[in-house]
């Protein structure tokens, strides 16, 4: 018995554009003479659809995709993920469709409510198991969370499943893959039936879903796994699950560093090309920030999509104007060079009057990054195409970034990286093809705002401050756990403090590629006013 799964990427809340889509994947499924096939959770509507939930007109819209998916592939059982409309209330369902009728109809009981999900807001968790029969088998339905949790695979064991499909939308992060076939292993262990993870593919504004969807045996092993971050149709008979010393042929997990490159470029190319941009454009110093965005959008759209600005300044040093052009003419990127030395000026001379007796401070290397920020965003506006912006996680974490400046733009492909991953994921990609060049990885990080700036004349040294970055943001440690981790008071309470007095800034940044345990944004809401400073220094 041949079971087609599709590793899908939706364009959430576009309705016919992915039913007309699954329709084709059932077409494929037939002419492969498959029994049936299966897509993700909330695969009509795309996950997450967030507030879109909210509209009936919505809602009537998934209920007449879900009638015309029925009605005009009856030789298929379907499995499929859609939100249900229920008395007065929603569920995260599960349908499945034979010969044109609804034969089955999941809702799922564990609702994610931390980190990026929101589930409780929209949906009420079902309380019943949920089995139908495909030939021989009794396959048995969950949805993402309910694997995460014996509760439902028990259900299932009970109720004579012999096989369990587990229907996801789960976004990428570090190591997550790993993580997921443990606990289905888990689960494999306590049942003794096998399970087949089937996860969406695809960039939803911040989120990046990595697919990476596999079939685990009773015996808990892999015996299929598909290709991470690729939409595909993958086959799996389902007999062969019943021989536990299967040797398939699979994709294997990516490294670490890959899989963190190729959610930067797939949350880039859906990011702009499922928002109808034309292309990209970004600033290029000739550092290793703007240096990794633009190895990422070459990779992601193509280099004749992506042009880039130089705009150099009195403190802009030859090489990084030579560091730039040389990469631009690598990944066959168009470039430019417009100074912004009249922007600058001319701004000094209008605010001479209003400078008067102050001295010179950040407010005018504030004005050089700002008039960067207006020629990017002229050119954008222009030519529709979507800025880039080039600011890392650290620099965002302790506000080292100009509102309306560097952080001026549509995207942010590297938000969410700290500069230690910057520079490793440069090393990664010129080991696929050199196009950064050397100089841009191994000179001292600078602005250059003013004479001979270097990051660290503002900054710790960008191991310490990545380190302690990570345990107050991602970690949530307190201030004592981080001093008993060996970090010297002054520099552990500098960096705290920067932190809690830059999210005023990190408000206004724009979406970036969640890529840690840890996003800043929808994934850690704290309050921009608030008075945790007065208590965060003290020694508990």
């Amino acid at each position: 018995m041949k079971l087609a799964l599709v590793q899908f990427n939706p364009i959430v809340g576009d309705l016919v554009g992915n039913a007309n889509r699954i329709l084709e994947f059932c077409q494929q499924a037939v002419s492969e003479q498959a029994l049936a096939i299966v897509f993700p959770e909330l695969a009509i509507t795309g996950y997450p659809p967030e507030d879109l939930l909210l509209r009936n007109d919505f809602l009537n819209g998934v209920e007449k995709q879900l009638e015309r998916i029925s009605s005009e592939c009856p030789l298929l059982t379907i499995v499929i993920g859609y939100p249900e409309k229920g008395e007065g209330v929603l569920f995260n369902s599960v349908a499945v469709l034979q010969a044109g009728e609804l034969v089955a109809n999941y809702r799922k009981q564990q609702l994610p409510n931390y980190g990026v999900f929101d589930e409780k807001r929209y949906f009420q968790a079902g309380a019943q198991a949920c089995t139908f029969k495909l030939g021989s088998e009794v396959i048995g339905l969950s949805v993402c969370e309910d694997i995460w949790s014996s509760s439902v695979c028990d259900q299932l064991r009970q109720s004579d499943a012999t096989l369990i499909l587990n229907l996801n939308a789960s976004p990428f992060e570090i190591n997550k893959a790993e993580k997921r076939e443990r606990t289905v292993c888990s689960r494999v262990k306590e049942t003794g039936l096998p399970i087949i993870y089937l996860n969406q593919v695809g960039g939803q504004d911040e989120l990046v879903f990595d697919g990476s969807s596999f079939v685990m045996n009773a015996a808990g092993k892999v015996v299929q796994r598909s290709a991470a971050f690729v939409e595909s149709i993958n086959y799996i008979d389902l007999d062969s699950l019943r021989n536990s010393t299967l040797e398939a042929k699979q994709d294997a997990q990516l490294p670490e560093l890959e899989s963190i490159y190729q959610a930067l470029v797939l949350g880039v190319r859906d990011y702009v090309t499922k928002n109808g941009f034309k292309g990209a454009v970004l600033g290029l110093s000739g550092g290793i920030d703007s240096a990794l965005v633009l190895a990422v959008a070459a990779d992601a759209l193509g280099g004749d999509s992506v042009e880039v600005v130089l705009m150099p300044s009195k403190y802009t040093a030859d090489m990084s104007n030579e560091d730039a052009i040389k990469q631009a003419e690598a990944l066959g990127v168009k470039h430019q060079t417009i100074s912004i030395e009249p922007a600058v000026n001319a701004f000094s001379a209008m605010l001479e009057p209003a400078f008067e007796g102050l001295n010179s401070d950040v407010t005018e290397e504030n004005i050089q990054a700002r008039s960067r920020g207006v020629v990017l965003m002229a050119i954008s506006n222009k030519k529709r195409k979507i800025l880039l912006t080039t600011g890392n996680k650290s620099e965002m974490s302790v506000g080292y970034a100009t509102l309306y400046g560097d952080m001026a733009g549509g995207f942010a492909p590297i938000k969410d990286v700290p500069k230690m991953m910057v520079y490793a994921l440069a090393k990664y990609r010129n080991e696929q093809s050199p196009v950064i060049p050397d100089r841009v990885i191994e000179r001292p990080p600078s602005a250059e705002l003013a004479p001979d700036q270097k990051d660290e004349d503002s900054l710790p040294p960008y191991p310490v401050l990545d380190d302690i970055l990570e345990r107050y943001v991602e970690r949530d440690q307190s201030r004592r756990e981080i001093l008993d981790a060996g970090y010297e008071p002054a520099i552990v309470d500098r960096v705290l403090r920067l932190v809690e007095q830059n999210e005023y800034k990190r408000r206004q940044a724009p979406p970036g590629v969640k890529i840690t345990s840890r996003a800043f944004g929808r994934e850690r809401r704290f309050p921009m006013t608030s008075g945790f400073n007065k208590v965060l220094f003290s020694d508990d």
